[in-house]
């Protein structure tokens, strides 16, 4: 049997450091392309759209946005006719033409058995992200053909005199093989299953809901309108109508399912990581799935400088120091960039470059604090709305929903330091909830800061801008918790800011 010669899917993605240069996400420099991966927040801005457009017909549309896609890897399915006798490789490099003619690049998705009526071919990425990909179709209710393969034509095959001929639909043939929904039902093989599985986060999560596809199971059953039944940390969305249901949907994907995605990226560089490999290139996949876990935490929407106006954890981090008053370098300020984004991309900078120099054991510690640090504005989300649920006597249905998300994103890592405290924070903030009491909450939180190595400088507290002072009874939790940032911050800052931190 033939095969025709392949190319190595990730020398698509991947360039040395030396060599190449990509397009900043936020300032991070990625040593390889992951501006398709980055687009997955356009899949996460669509669903809130479509969910705050809140008709029924809208709502079906952002159900199938998080299951089937939209944005991000692209793939088209052609019949190909007639069908060939040679079998073609996984990642063959093969080209077509779009409707008008303009060249169109790709690769073989998956290996092409001789005689097959089908083809799977991805669509080839760009390195600048405003070009990353022009098909844009999956579950798209607007989709965008321009750069699509021409309903039919033949694909011509590198290495090859032979061509395929195919014929598709534009509309059904493009598909997205990469999803916001996929991120949890494949959590259990790229999490739990693996070598040097089950992560540590994520263990955390299992244990305290008792599902493999908690985030998944969170999702459908508010998009359902109905119970999600766990092990601990129950949520009966039956209680609620649209308003609680967009809270619940897109903090859940935002939060739930790709918060941990980014973690499982991270994880994922380390293990595969050859220590004290000197060889050129020898570490280029792990560093591309560093690069990915920053593309998934960032998206595309904040820009090469962060300044833009993004959907994903990093977001929610800027949007937090503003209410917490922990904005800039020293976690001081109500303005700016969140001291936790400039902690966690320090640290995104550190572990990149020493995976790229073999340095994978010291690796580990950056990746380490940085999920200590995404967990900060969970821990602030809660907080802020519990407050706003136990004091404004006309707090909604969408701010109760809103308490319940966060705590439903961040309950497994405090239930792993206490049962006791999580519960606290679950009964005060679950769907449904009779009563909150924000200073239980809080309390609850502060209890397990040094568990979760987390400092409560970090955390802030939250602040009133009539007053120009903090809520009476909200003022930042227990400082002094060393970890490394906090230690840095303490450095650049000089031994005059030492007494303003304890």
């Amino acid at each position: 049997m033939v095969f025709f010669r392949p190319v190595a899917l990730l020398a698509l993605a991947l360039a040395s450091s030396a060599s190449a240069s990509f397009e900043a996400i936020a300032g991070y420099e990625p040593l390889s392309i992951v501006t398709d991966h980055n687009a997955i927040d356009k899949d996460q801005a669509l669903i809130e759209s479509l969910l705050a457009t809140g008709t029924t017909q809208s709502i079906q549309q952002a159900k199938d946005v998080y299951e089937k896609g939209a944005f991000s890897k692209t793939v088209a399915t052609v019949t190909v006719s007639p069908s060939l006798a040679t079998a073609i490789a996984k990642g063959t490099k093969l080209s077509g033409k779009t409707a008008d003619g303009t060249q169109v690049d790709g690769t073989l998705f998956e290996a092409y058995t001789a005689n097959s009526g089908t083809l799977r071919f991805q669509y080839e990425v760009n390195s600048k992200q405003a070009q990353y990909v022009n098909c844009q179709v999956g579950a798209n209710p607007d989709p965008n053909i321009e750069g699509c393969l021409a309903t039919s034509g033949t694909l011509a095959i590198e290495g090859s005199v032979d061509s395929i001929t195919y014929s598709y639909s534009q509309t059904t043939g493009n598909t997205n093989e990469r999803t916001i929904r996929g991120f949890s039902t494949g959590a259990k093989a790229k999490m739990n299953d693996c070598d040097n599985c089950p992560y540590p986060m994520y263990e955390k999560f299992y244990n305290y809901y008792g599902e493999f596809d908690y985030a998944d199971k969170w999702v459908q059953a508010a998009f359902a309108l109905q119970k999600a039944d766990f092990t601990n940390g129950d949520a009966d969305f039956s209680l609620y109508g649209e308003a609680g249901q967009a809270q619940a949907v897109k903090k859940g994907t935002a939060y739930m399912n790709v918060w941990m995605y980014v973690l499982r990226n991270l994880e994922h560089a380390l293990d595969n990581c050859k220590e004290g490999c000197s060889t050129a290139g020898c570490n280029d996949g792990p560093v591309h799935s560093w690069d990915e876990g920053v593309a998934f935490y960032t998206g595309s929407l904040e820009g090469q400088d962060g300044a833009g106006s993004g959907v994903m954890p990093y977001a929610l981090a800027d949007k937090r120091c503003v209410n917490f008053k922990t904005c800039g370098d020293l976690a001081d300020a109500l303005t700016g960039t969140s001291h936790v984004n400039i902690e966690v991309f320090r640290y995104f900078k550190l572990g990149v470059d020493k995976l790229n120099k073999g340095e994978c054991a010291a690796a580990r510690s950056d990746k380490e604090e940085i999920e200590t640090l995404m967990l900060i504005p969970l821990v602030q989300g809660t907080i802020r709305y519990s407050y706003i649920v136990d004091t404004e006597e006309d707090a909604g249905e969408s701010t109760k929903a809103e308490v319940a998300t966060f705590a439903a994103a961040v309950l497994p890592a405090v239930h792993a330091c206490s049962e006791a405290d999580a519960q606290v924070i679950y009964d005060n903030t679950k769907v449904g909830a009779t009563a909150t009491d924000f200073k239980a909450v809080k309390s609850a939180f502060e209890s397990q800061y040094e568990c979760m190595k987390i400092d409560g400088k970090h955390v802030g507290g939250l602040w009133d801008y009539v007053t120009g002072d903090y809520y009476d009874g909200a003022g930042p939790g227990p400082a002094g918790v060393a970890t490394t940032s906090t230690l840095l911050a303490i450095g650049a800052a000089g031994v005059a800011a030492l007494s303003m931190l304890f």
